[in-house]
Formats: structure tokens, C-alpha cells, sequence
């Protein structure tokens, strides 16, 4: 098998004379906002023709080279967020680049496609080492390649869902400086709830790993409607009378109805949906009592429910200005007094199995909390 070179620095590929001669064409590669994607293709003339002719009348931008050293400058200095390049290129090895590519720690996730004539185990576990995320078999066929295309850009598409959806969230928590880490447990806590549910037959064939992650990003926005909520309110130190409480409640329908509005503009977003749900049901009630529309039981959309019985944990077991936090047991026992009524059934049984996992995160953000301490980013592919 071949042996390669390590991985050249970033300065020895950028500074390449090759590379440098072709600045001006560099400056032609920057985003302009009207493709659907930049792509760089690093590849024969045959190859980058018949990506050309696959790829351009699906609206994406092709960045065509045949040097690798060429290719590293370009994305040092452009927007690149795809790159189909052979396995083989006349100035270096492939992989090479690809290790460049991951090893250089570009802000954005650059989606690799090896162009490849092996096929062998060997072969192909090596470019996975090296950082490949798909691999075409040489001679290709359009069609194939416009579906791995496809597929990246759905991959790529989750971060920027991901940065919008914390962003927002985080906007709203701003104006609440005593929730600390609130929307970092409210999203563990989600999760382990939602992987809990799958080992229960009612939800195995119902709930899968994408819905939980979609699931965990979403729940951060449940409390998005709070922004619509005066601070006299908000952030008032003693209990709400009556007449706050019910201003506060507003807040499921002003996030419900942003969020729906979102939905309406861009219908087929899955992630706008289940945040929207969120967002409007999470304080629903399994018996009908909760707000703001009084629904029940199963009517109450699944990842509020979830989010539902999170939400009240965090509350529970952390500080506010007006209340001590409750200790794991004691808050564990209001849940379970509460199930069937506040909360699904299913749900609290998913909660006492996880009851351990539940405990050791809360301890684990209070201690960080107490510290100053910011939680390490949590990426997952949803």
C-alpha cells in the first residue's frame, strides 16, 4: 500500500507559487448569495465536465482546479463548503488534502467527496481515517452524484439550523441572567427522556434517533416568547399576582405564533415544527389543566410533553431569587406525585429510569454554574 506524506501545513500549501499566481481567480470564488452552494471540484477535465454538467443546473457554483496546492488556497481564502476531488491528483494525494482540510479547523464543516477508482476495504477505511465523509466510485454516475450532493447539503444545512435555533434561544435567556445554565439542562434533559421513551414498546417504531435530536436542539427555544414579556414581569424578584401570572402565559402564544409564522414561510423545515410545539404546549397539562389551551393527554404533541416534564425538573432542582433549590429526591418525588396529572405517564417512567442520568447532570452544570464555568458545545448530527 502507499505510503503519504504527512499533511503539509497550511503556510507551505497556501504559499504554493501555483497557488499564488492564481489569486485573481480566487477572487471569483467568493459567495455572491445567489447559488444554492459553492463547490469546489479538484479533479481531471473529464471528471470536473461531467460534475459541471451534473451539478450547475441544480443552481450550485462550481470552483474547478486540478492542483491540490491550488485547492488549499482557495479554500484558505473562500466560502467552501463542499469539495469533490479525485482520490488521485497530479500534485498530491487526495487524502492528503483531505487531512489538510480537517486539520486546518475552518469555523464550518467542509464536506468531503473522494472521487475513487479502489473500492476496497482497506482503501476505504484509510479515507475515512483521513476525514472523507462520501466516497463515488469512478466512472460515476451523474445521478449518484447529485444524490451525495444532496445528502451534504442536508448535513451541512443541521449547523446552520443549530447556530439559528441557540442564537435565538440565547437572545431570550438574556434578559433572564438568573436561569445560568437553563437551556443547557433543558436539552440534556430532553434527550435522555427521548432515549428513554424508545426502550418502551409504545414508542420504539414512533421515535427515532433523528426526532430526539431534533428534539434536543429544539427544546431550547420552548421559553422564545418570553422576549414579548415586560421586565416588571419577567424579572420581578417576589411571586407573580394573578393579573402578571396571566400576562406571563402569554408567553407559549407569542412564541407559538413566531415560530408558526417561521413554519408558514418555510413549510416543509421540520425543526421550525417541532420547536413551534414546543413553544406553544410545553406548559399543557395531561389531565387539561395546563395552558394555553387546555389540551390533554395524548392531544399535547409528544416533544411537549417531554420538554414539559424537563422544564418543571430544572425549575425544581435550581435557585431562584424567590425559592431554594430543591434537592434531586425531593424534586423527583413531585414528579412522580404529579404523573398522570401535570404529567404523561409514559414520560415519568422514562424520567425514573433515567433517574441516575437526571441526577449527575444536574449536580454536574450546578458545580460548572458555581465555578463561572461555560459547558463545552454538544454537536450532534441530527
Amino acid at each position: 500500500m502507499q505510503e503519504f506524506r504527512a499533511a503539509p501545513a497550511p503556510a507551505e500549501i497556501c504559499a504554493h507559487p501555483d497557488a499564488i499566481e492564481n489569486r485573481s481567480r480566487v477572487a471569483d470564488c467568493m459567495y455572491d448569495g445567489v447559488c444554492s452552494m459553492r463547490i469546489l471540484a479538484v479533479a481531471d477535465d473529464a471528471s470536473l465536465e461531467l460534475i459541471r454538467r451534473t451539478l450547475e443546473p441544480k443552481g450550485h457554483e462550481i470552483v474547478a482546479t486540478r492542483s491540490g496546492e491550488e485547492a488549499a488556497y482557495i479554500l484558505f481564502k473562500s466560502p467552501i463548503r463542499m469539495v469533490i476531488m479525485d482520490r488521485t491528483i497530479p500534485d498530491m494525494d487526495g487524502l492528503e488534502l483531505c487531512r489538510w482540510i480537517r486539520s486546518r479547523g475552518f469555523h464550518s464543516y467542509v464536506f468531503v467527496i473522494i472521487l475513487t477508482q479502489h473500492s476496497e476495504t482497506a482503501d476505504i477505511i484509510e479515507g475515512l481515517q483521513a476525514g472523507t465523509d462520501e466516497f463515488l466510485r469512478k466512472p460515476f454516475d451523474p445521478t449518484e452524484l447529485d444524490l451525495r450532493v444532496s445528502m451534504g447539503e442536508r448535513i451541512l444545512s443541521t449547523e446552520y439550523h443549530q447556530i439559528a435555533i441557540f442564537a435565538l434561544a440565547k437572545l431570550a435567556e438574556s434578559r433572564d441572567p438568573e436561569t445560568g445554565f437553563h437551556l443547557d439542562r433543558i436539552r440534556e434533559y430532553s434527550k435522555i427522556l427521548g432515549d428513554n421513551l424508545t426502550r418502551q414498546k409504545k414508542f420504539a417504531e414512533i421515535l427515532s434517533y433523528s426526532d430526539i435530536e431534533v428534539i434536543y436542539h429544539t427544546s431550547v427555544l420552548h421559553d422564545i416568547g418570553k422576549v414579548g414579556i415586560p421586565d416588571t414581569i419577567l424579572l420581578k424578584p417576589g411571586s407573580l399576582t394573578t393579573a402578571e401570572f396571566d400576562v406571563m402565559k402569554t408567553h407559549t402564544i407569542i412564541g407559538g405564533k413566531t415560530l408558526g409564522q417561521a413554519l408558514a414561510q418555510y413549510p416543509d423545515a421540520e425543526f421550525l415544527e417541532v420547536a413551534r410545539n414546543i413553544a406553544f404546549w410545553h406548559h399543557e397539562r395531561f389531565d387539561g389543566s395546563g395552558y394555553p389551551h387546555g389540551l390533554s393527554g395524548e392531544d399535547i404533541p409528544l416533544c411537549a410533553r417531554i420538554v414539559a416534564l424537563a422544564d418543571v425538573y430544572d425549575a425544581l432542582t435550581s435557585k431562584r431569587p424567590y425559592k431554594k433549590a430543591y434537592p434531586h429526591e425531593a424534586a423527583r418525588e413531585i414528579i412522580l406525585e404529579k404523573r398522570g396529572r401535570h404529567f404523561d405517564p409514559d414520560i415519568v417512567d422514562a424520567f425514573i429510569e433515567a433517574d441516575a442520568a437526571f441526577a449527575e447532570i444536574s449536580a454536574r452544570l450546578a458545580a460548572l454554574e458555581s465555578q463561572g464555568t461555560s459547558l463545552p458545545e454538544i454537536t450532534v448530527k441530527v
